[in-house]
């Protein structure tokens, strides 16, 4: 079924990249702009999100002429929003190459979201000439639920960090990613998909809470990968998560149940900045001085006072490969990795609960076996 998942996402994919295309400007004074716009849609990615709307307005009847523009709409939310999330998390890499803002810088990478965002409103306009106007507006109105629920969630997870909480429980966890991720990859998709095909509202509901349950198991497979998944498969840096110090699952389930001085240490080495590429006069001094101690020419007490005297100018020393991988190796020893596939299976078997309720008042067909490939997707996905 893979190869046949594969495909569908693959022709989806190039039905909404037409859609975006043809919205943007290819020449005159704005044109760089909307080259920066297309930079993240035409990267290697799944567009998973346009295939679910597709596939489940044409599994219940719908026409894809009828799902393309809010599927295009959908998809230009979601670059946007990584764009922003990249910004706002300093990552280096998104799908395999380097983030929009080490390319343009991070102003103009946030103008590009902006400008995604606003051209996101005329496929949703355009619903208004391929949909009546009922599912037009219950349409708009879904995608604007979805982008204040989603917004909501990112809100949740920058307070943690900027509060510099590492006390999150599951249930924390789990309230941020059904707002941040559930709501604009798999709900407001499935959702939009069905309100295109004026799908029942006890039908609505089912859609609803199947994505509910795909998009915690989605976002906690991702952590996973994040930290033992192939980089050249997943598109991100290998422990993008450590460095970038995300309260996932998987870091926050070992905050709370390791033993007290492991779990101060960990935080408090995920607390420190990220290397920057080119390290500033200060820091060469550090790392200078640093390689003296290591050679003898400092001793112990002699080093922690320039350490001391470093951090009071310049703030922690940021953490080094070896002390990220060295971190990876402890959540796995201590079982933080297997806890979290526990609870991804767990949302995986909610999921195909709501699938069974759900499959019976789908059209046999292509559309419906890819959602039917979603579940083992989600928990068996290597990018």
């Amino acid at each position: 079924m893979s190869g046949n998942r594969d495909r569908y996402l693959s022709d989806c994919r190039e039905l909404v990249l037409g859609e975006i295309q043809s919205l943007v400007t290819h020449e005159g004074p704005d044109a760089a702009l909307y080259r920066a716009v297309l930079d993240y849609p035409l990267r290697d990615a799944k567009a998973l999100r346009p295939a679910l709307c597709i596939a489940t307005a044409r599994a219940l009847g719908g026409m894809v002429e009828e799902a393309l523009p809010t599927a295009t709409a959908l998809e230009l939310f979601h670059n946007a929003f990584l764009i922003h999330d990249d910004v706002e998390d300093a990552s280096e890499e998104r799908r395999g190459s380097a983030t929009l803002q080490r390319v343009v810088g991070e102003a103009q990478a946030i103008n590009v979201g902006d400008a995604m965002l606003a051209l996101a409103l005329q496929p949703l306009l355009q619903n208004l000439e391929v949909l009546d106007l009922g599912r037009a507006l219950n349409v708009l109105d879904e995608v604007a639920f979805m982008a204040r629920t989603s917004a909501e969630g990112q809100a949740l997870e920058l307070a943690w960090i900027r509060e510099g909480r590492w006390d999150v429980s599951e249930d924390d966890y789990v309230r941020m990613v059904r707002k941040k991720t559930a709501a604009y990859t798999f709900v407001a998709p499935l959702v939009t998909g069905g309100l295109v095909a004026r799908a029942a509202p006890e039908g609505i509901e089912g859609l609803r809470q199947l994505g509910d349950a795909l998009g915690v198991a989605f976002q906690i497979r991702d952590d996973l990968l994040n930290l033992a998944g192939d980089p050249r498969a997943v598109g991100k840096e290998t422990c993008g998560d450590l460095w970038e110090a995300k309260r996932t699952l998987v870091v926050t389930h070992f905050a709370r149940t390791a033993e007290p001085e492991a779990a101060r240490a960990a935080t408090a080495l995920l607390d420190r900045p990220r290397p920057e590429r080119e390290a500033r006069p200060l820091e060469q001094l550090r790392r200078q001085l640093a390689a003296r101690y290591a050679q003898g020419a400092l001793d112990a007490a002699a080093w922690a006072e320039v350490e001391a005297a470093f951090e009071a100018v310049a703030g922690p020393a940021p953490k080094t490969t070896r002390e990220v991988a060295a971190l990876r190796e402890e959540l796995e020893a201590h079982g933080s990795l297997r806890a979290a596939r526990d609870v991804a299976d767990c949302w995986a078997r909610r999921a195909e609960g709501a699938w069974n309720e759900l499959e019976g008042r789908l059209a046999a067909g292509v559309h419906t076996d890819f959602l039917a490939s979603l579940v083992s997707y989600v928990v068996e996905r290597d990018r």
